[in-house]
């Protein structure tokens, strides 16, 4: 899992998330993984952007989402990304201009309460961000005030994940501290626990015409050792800079069994995660 969350918590790693962030960004949706890019295609397309729009992506990381904005409103449209990682905004800034995307601009903001102006934006779009923030309602209600009348706001966010994920995840169980180990993260309870939960944070946010879509995203992993690569690229960061480094190795060893149960008769392996989009209107 991996956004760009507002105000880090304290007593994780060094630098909070942006700090984890940062270190992430060389690496970052960059080891063959295809797993944001697909996520956050998906939620453009539910979003439907036209030509000409004016669309924001919040917690846009490394531009899964805002390249597919950008491309859908055009050169006649502007796409505005913000992320609190100043990494990751440079990086996704420097890709921008090497395209020749004149109509995307990069900024470091906060997901939680942005300051941009009301009524701005016909599309609104965030992927894998909501459920990390302190108080995801009142960044919702902060999102909605953005759009313009009618416009689109949608959110990607975690349904079920695949038993030998979680079981895979649950191995750095003992070395988080209590704030890393949110629910809300997994899904296992509260608003992100199921779609009508979710859909209850956008009515209260004021959204009209609330719906979801689900769909089933696969990460293909080449190997055990690929998914400690990946594992470290993304916000899983954070839980192994938790893990004390004399322990990390047994740690790995005992994440790469559970794995080596899971190959494919090519030898690769494939986690399954639902993936739930949250759509509604102002």
């Amino acid at each position: 899992m991996s956004t760009s969350p507002s105000s880090p918590p304290s007593g994780g790693p060094a630098g909070g998330v942006v700090g984890v962030f940062d270190r992430a960004a060389d690496t970052y949706d960059n080891v063959g993984v295809p797993w944001f890019g697909p996520i956050a295609q998906g939620l453009v397309e539910a979003l439907m952007p036209r030509r000409g729009e004016r669309a924001l992506d919040i917690g846009c990381g490394k531009g899964a989402a805002l390249f597919p904005l950008a491309q859908a409103v055009g050169s006649s449209g502007r796409v505005t990304g913000i992320d609190l990682s100043p990494q990751m905004v440079a990086a996704t800034a420097a890709v921008a201009e090497e395209r020749g995307l004149r109509q995307v601009d990069v900024h470091v903001a906060d997901a939680s309460a942005p300051d941009l102006a009301d009524k701005e934006y016909d599309v609104v779009a965030s992927s894998l961000v909501l459920f990390f923030l302190p108080d995801p309602a009142a960044a919702l209600a902060g999102w909605h005030r953005l759009l313009r009348p009618g416009g689109r706001l949608g959110v990607a966010t975690f349904g079920p994940s695949a038993p030998a994920w979680t079981q895979i995840d649950d191995v750095f169980t003992p070395y988080l501290p209590p704030q890393m180990r949110d629910a809300r993260t997994s899904g296992r309870r509260g608003p992100f626990a199921s779609d009508e939960g979710v859909e209850s944070l956008f009515a209260a946010a004021g959204l009209l015409d609330v719906r979801t879509e689900t769909t089933t995203v696969d990460a293909v992993l080449r190997d055990p050792e690929h998914w400690h690569e990946f594992s470290w690229s993304h916000g899983q960061r954070a839980m192994w800079e938790c893990v004390p480094p004399a322990e990390r190795d047994a740690l790995r060893d005992k994440a790469f069994g559970l794995l080596d149960d899971l190959r494919g008769d090519d030898g690769s392996i494939r986690l399954g995660q639902q993936v739930r989009y949250t759509l509604g209107r102002r």
